[in-house]
């Protein structure tokens, strides 16, 4: 290569601020992140065979059973794609399930297989995250849905405080963003006020049938998405109030299949 000579100053310092574009060890650009805007259509399903035919620009799937190539599929539709993971609770049908030590699990969490993890252990649960969360980037997921994130809230085993949980949180936010992807909070409505710059969407299940779903509206008020279930109410009992606060809303069955009814004008 030729050496510049004092003839090309200006040209000298254009090609330098050039060579300082973002290299792979640089952190992603947060200006560069997905980010859900209020009552955006969706789909959520975590069981069956994957049905890719819904019409609706989100997909929330889960990130162990589903591959690189479907995600690259739903993307080649158009498709924003979630990785759903349990980041709060251990699953004995996991393939990294034999990696959690038996002094982070806790009591049962009422679904067969899953035992709560003691949050306040980072030093053991941050490598296992953050691994999970390679494995979602590697396959191209845009965001992640991470699930069990009130474990304060319940009977855990461990005497978990509600500044265990928002430093868990947050370490989970975290991890997600030095990753490119956009990250929601699920449930853990009560912790809202304090998370809701830290995540780019909410996730949550039964507002409407616990008359919770105005404790949503920080997410709304920011301009970032809420993705609602109800189980079961039917949608004439919700879609009103979830038109009324730009929830984008559907109805489902406990086990996440394909089936979903929606709000119309609200999450369709």
């Amino acid at each position: 290569m030729r050496r510049p000579t004092a003839l090309f100053p200006l040209l000298l310092l254009l090609l330098l601020a050039g060579c300082t574009a973002t290299t792979p060890d640089d952190k992603p650009d947060a200006g560069k992140r997905w980010q859900p805007r209020p009552g955006v259509a969706w789909q959520w399903q975590l069981s069956g065979r994957l049905d890719t035919s819904v019409d609706v620009p989100v997909y929330d799937i889960d990130g162990f059973d589903q591959s690189k190539a479907t995600v690259t599929a739903l993307h080649d539709k158009g498709r924003k794609v979630i990785c759903y993971l349990s980041t709060g609770a251990w699953e004995d049908f996991r393939p990294d399930a034999k990696k959690f030590p038996k002094s982070v699990l806790g009591k049962g969490n009422g679904w067969k297989g899953e035992r709560w993890l003691d949050i306040r252990r980072t030093a053991v649960l941050e490598p296992l995250m953050a691994t999970r969360l390679d494995m979602c980037r590697a396959k191209g997921f845009d965001a992640v849905e991470p699930d069990n994130m009130d474990g304060y809230q319940n009977d855990t085993g461990f005497p978990l405080k509600a500044a265990d949980q928002l430093r868990y949180n947050r370490l989970i936010a975290k991890l997600a963003h030095d990753r490119g992807m956009a990250v929601g909070l699920k449930n853990d409505l009560d912790q809202i006020p304090a998370l809701v710059g830290d995540f780019d969407f909410a996730v949550n299940e039964q507002c409407a049938q616990y008359g919770e779903c105005d404790t949503l509206t920080p997410f709304i008020k920011a301009d970032k998405a809420v993705f609602h279930v109800e189980y079961e109410l039917p949608t004439t009992k919700f879609c009103a109030n979830s038109r009324r606060l730009k929830l984008s809303s559907l109805q489902k069955k406990y086990e996440l299949g394909a089936w979903r009814k929606a709000c119309r004008g609200a999450g369709l």
